[in-house]
C-alpha cells in the first residue's frame, strides 16, 4: 500500500479551505439578523466574514505553488 507524499502548496489549499470556511459561516451568521428581524452584530462580525475571501486567496496561492513545483521545466531542472 502506497501513499502519495503531499505537494508543496497542500497545506495552503487546506489552510485556505479552513479560512474560507470560517468565513463563509460568519457571513451566514451576520446576514441572519436581516432575515430574522433582530438587531444586527457589532462591524467586527462583518470583518471576519473577509475571511471567506482570504482564505479563497491563500488556497489559490496552494494551487498556484502546486502547479509551479510540479510544473515539468522545474522538474527537469531538480535533476
Amino acid at each position: 500500500m502506497s501513499t502519495t507524499p503531499s505537494g508543496a502548496g497542500d497545506r495552503l489549499v487546506q489552510v485556505g479551505a479552513i479560512v474560507f470556511f470560517v468565513g463563509a459561516l460568519a457571513t451566514l451568521v451576520t446576514v441572519a439578523p436581516l432575515f430574522l428581524g433582530t438587531e444586527p452584530f457589532p462591524p467586527v462580525a462583518y470583518g471576519v466574514s473577509m475571511f471567506m475571501g482570504l482564505g479563497f486567496l491563500i488556497a489559490g496561492a496552494g494551487v498556484v505553488r502546486s502547479a509551479w513545483t510540479s510544473s515539468p521545466k522545474r522538474a527537469a531542472e531538480r535533476g
